[in-house]
């Protein structure tokens, strides 16, 4: 039998080895920093060659004290740098958080826009445990698209962080878009993947289809790219009916939004609009569990947390046609990112 002090010892390993093992999974006080770092554009704001405590926090309207712990925290996991002491400057890592950096990594940092926002609404994953609810209403107030309608700044910042997260180029190069004349993009934002398709094939036109707001700003988007006399925009919700006259409908990323059964009257409308000759295009991320499980499952919890969406397999996506009216026609795999499931009418 073991004495005291053995029995101590051991069990004070035993809390050291599992600190160890589980800090990298418990830490929230790293990603918390990095984002308020983000919010208050400190690595925009530091000066090239290093910038002083007092002059940086009052440049990010921040408490100089307490900005130097945040920065301090972040340069012992390798963000930021402290040359001098009270002169902080930016290293590699950061620097690829610059808002003129092409990744547009901050978008998804910033707490005063959607992809930070979108991380708070993890705040409360218990109550979506317990009740199979999105998190999103407990914690903001409103489910998450009239949330948006109410708040335009946050709308623009979702219009704009969905533009930057694309592989448009991919996926406008990675598919037989000569082959058709026109595309309805439904649910297309502001119409970003709508404009690399026209740019790209010259004998296509467009229809980009949204909410009155989002049309607008598309209507705006496109006549800044010179499209304005190759794309229509139509304000309205893809619950509605949908206009006919496109021979393909698409929904990019629509879907994984929703629960099966909004899902389904999605794929209603754009089958009815189809008609038996056109098609529907289910354009979602390459990110099956086989393809990446981790990306899968992060994804698939974060849309439940969200919306009380769910990402879906090939298979998943041919039981929702079926239910819907259609059937699931071919596959394209578009590397790196995108699989484009084509639909046709059921009987077609």
């Amino acid at each position: 039998m073991a004495s005291n002090d053995e029995t101590t010892g051991g069990g004070a390993l035993d809390r050291v080895a599992a600190w160890q093992a589980l800090t990298p999974l418990m830490d929230l006080v790293t990603p918390m920093a990095l984002r308020v770092a983000i919010t208050l554009r400190l690595p925009d704001l530091i000066d090239d060659n290093g910038s002083d405590i007092d002059d940086l926090a009052a440049a990010a309207g921040a408490d100089p004290d307490a900005l130097a712990r945040l920065l301090r925290h972040l340069i012992s996991r390798g963000v930021f740098t402290e040359p001098r002491p009270g002169t902080f400057a930016v290293n590699d890592t950061a620097a690829q958080l610059r808002r003129d950096h092409p990744s547009e990594t901050w978008r998804w940092l910033d707490l005063d826009g959607f992809g930070g926002r979108m991380d708070l609404a993890f705040t409360g994953l218990a109550d979506t445990v317990r009740t199979g609810r999105p998190a999103w209403p407990a914690v903001f107030g409103a489910p998450l698209w009239p949330y948006l309608d109410a708040n335009p700044e946050l709308s623009a910042s979702f219009d704009a962080t969905m533009a930057a997260d694309d592989g448009y180029r991919e996926l406008a190069e990675g598919y037989d878009w000569p082959a058709l004349t026109r595309v309805a993009d439904v649910g297309g934002g502001t119409g970003v993947l709508l404009a690399e398709l026209l740019l790209r094939h010259d004998g296509l036109r467009g229809v980009l289809i949204d909410l009155p707001d989002t049309a607008a700003r598309g209507r705006r988007y496109l006549a800044g790219r010179g499209l304005a006399d190759r794309c229509q925009t139509i304000g309205c919700s893809f619950f509605d009916e949908l206009p006919g006259g496109a021979d393909a409908y698409v929904l990019n990323r629509v879907l994984h939004d929703w629960a099966d059964a909004e899902a389904s009257a999605i794929l209603r409308r754009c089958a009815a609009a189809a008609g038996p000759s056109g098609r529907v295009l289910i354009l979602e991320s390459l990110s099956g569990p086989q393809a990446d499980p981790a990306a899968f499952a992060e994804m698939n919890l974060r849309m439940l947390v969200l919306t009380g969406g769910r990402e879906r397999t090939v298979d998943d996506y041919r039981a929702l046609a079926a239910s819907s009216g259609l059937r699931l026609s071919a596959v394209h795999d578009v590397p790196p990112r995108h699989t484009v499931i084509e639909c046709v009418q059921a009987g077609a």
